[in-house]
Order: structure tokens, then C-alpha cells, then sequence
């Protein structure tokens, strides 16, 4: 790596309450020689709050890969630049990676900056399994597009997170009520530490009707966390765990669930985690 080389750094900042942001962001945003952000527009209430002059470029997925090119020279020049999005950690859900990857190939020092991220936010409040679980990010705009992507994550295992915009949420979440089944516990996460901010913990079937209800809660950023798939809902439950059982004896728990999973027809997540259970208790 070049010591001329400046450095990028990826700052998080707050998802709603301006008081999120961490004083080394807040140091880090007033050193660095410019800031890429999202939306200018946007990020210029955040700067403006904490009086921050640093110069600004709009860096945003329609203009991302030719504007990686000219980022990377500007840091091959010895200046240093502060990634931001409109809220939160950067490149969750959010432009970034073609810039992180180039400078990386670039040889150029990438700094993280932690702070707020929805996605994590809203699982550490839902109450629900959070030692596993799958990001998904935002669903497909059409209808049948967004019932086959869930449809392919019904028997996932693990803790469901995604994103949804306000004037889709009543549609997707009628959806998620059609794929994953009326009692499927969720949690709707809205306005992360905004003052309207909400949690609610409920079955699928509920949230649906609730949110269709009143149109104050089709308002703002929503989160939707939606319980995994048990592992008991795995048929013939017997025969499985034995044939699971023999496979992981001679193979790793991913190969074995594979195998697993062509002889019996089963899904392989669910296989997966019940190969993981059975490989604890050995």
C-alpha cells in the first residue's frame, strides 16, 4: 500500500435521532478532504446540525461504477473520503460496494466507522431468535415476483429481516401472510429512534390487518422480522434423522444436509439445521 494513498473511511451515521452519531464519525466527517454521500440533499441536515464544511459529491447507484474510478484516484492523490448513505451503515441495502471492492484492489487503507444499521436495530428489539439470521434486504416491486422470493425463503431457518417501502408494505405483508401462514410470528419495526417510532411483536395474520387499519403505521422506514421456519416441520422426521445422522458421522454438516436432501426430498436449510443440532449433542 502506498503511503501517498489517503484513506476511505465508512462512516455509519443515524437512522433517525441526530444524537446517533458517534464523536469519532463526527471527528472523522470534519478531517477528511470529502465526503461521498448518497443524496446530498439529504445528508446536508445531518452536516448542517453538526456544522460540518467538508466539501460533498453525490455518490449513489446511478452514477456508483464510473464515480469508483474517479473516487480511487482522489485517494491515490493522498486525500481521504468519508462514504455516508441517506441513513445508517453504508452498503447495507445502500450504494458502496464497487467503491470498497476498487479501493481494496487499489491497495488503499479501508477504515469502518461502526454505528446504526435498521436491520440490527430492529432485531435487537424484536424478541425474536437472533443467533442466526438472514438479512434479505428489500423484496421485489411486483406482486408475483415478491410472492416467488418469498416463497424460496419459506423454510429458512433462521430469523427473516427486510426492508419494505410505506406504499408497499400493506401488499407485501399480505403476501408474507399468503407465503409463510396466518400464525407465523413477526415483528413490524417502524421509525427506528424517531419519535414515532414502533415495535410491535404479533403474528403475521395480525400485523396485516393492523397495518391495513391505520394508515399511520404505512409511514416512514419499516423493518419486518419474520420467525424462521422450526425444524420440526421436517417430514418423516425418522427416517431423516437417520439417514442425517449416518451422513454426518463421515462428512461436514453442509455436504451431509446436501446429500440428506437428495435422498429424501426435504429442504436443505431445514436439514442443515437439523445436522447442526444433531453435531452439538455428539
Amino acid at each position: 500500500m502506498s503511503n501517498q494513498s489517503g484513506v476511505l473511511y465508512v462512516v455509519a451515521t443515524p437512522i433517525g435521532n441526530l444524537d446517533d452519531l458517534s464523536p469519532r464519525a463526527l471527528l472523522t466527517l470534519n478531517e477528511v478532504s470529502l465526503i461521498a454521500a448518497e443524496d446530498t440533499r439529504h445528508s446536508s441536515k445531518l452536516l448542517r446540525h453538526f456544522g460540518i464544511l467538508t466539501p460533498v459529491t453525490a455518490f449513489h447507484e446511478h452514477n456508483e461504477r464510473e464515480k469508483a474510478v474517479e473516487l480511487v484516484a482522489y485517494l491515490n492523490s493522498g486525500k481521504s473520503i468519508a462514504l455516508i448513505s441517506d441513513a445508517g451503515t453504508p452498503l447495507v441495502s445502500d450504494p458502496g460496494y464497487r467503491l470498497v471492492r476498487a479501493t481494496h484492489a487499489a491497495g488503499i487503507r479501508v477504515v469502518p466507522l461502526p454505528g446504526a444499521c435498521a436491520a440490527i436495530v430492529a432485531l435487537s428489539a424484536s424478541g425474536l431468535p437472533s443467533d442466526r439470521f438472514a438479512f434479505e434486504g428489500f423484496p421485489p416491486v411486483k406482486s408475483a415476483a415478491r410472492r416467488a422470493w418469498f416463497e424460496a425463503l419459506a423454510g429458512e431457518p433462521r430469523t427473516l429481516i427486510v426492508y419494505e417501502s410505506p406504499h408497499r408494505i400493506v401488499e407485501s405483508l399480505q403476501d408474507m401472510r399468503m407465503v409463510f401462514g396466518d400464525a407465523r410470528e413477526a415483528v413490524y419495526a417502524r421509525e427506528l429512534t424517531k419519535q414515532f417510532e414502533t415495535v410491535r411483536h404479533a403474528t403475521l395474520g395480525e400485523l396485516v390487518r393492523w397495518v391495513t387499519e391505520d394508515a399511520n403505521q404505512q409511514r416512514g422506514e419499516i423493518v419486518v422480522l419474520i420467525h424462521g421456519a422450526a425444524p420440526a416441520e421436517i417430514e418423516n422426521s425418522e427416517d431423516t434423522a437417520r439417514i442425517l445422522r449416518i451422513l454426518i458421522k463421515e462428512l461436514p454438516v453442509s455436504q451431509a444436509a446436501a446429500l440428506a436432501a437428495e435422498i429424501t426430498g426435504q429442504k436443505k436449510n431445514q436439514l442443515y439445521e437439523l445436522a447442526l443440532q444433531f453435531k452439538k449433542g455428539q
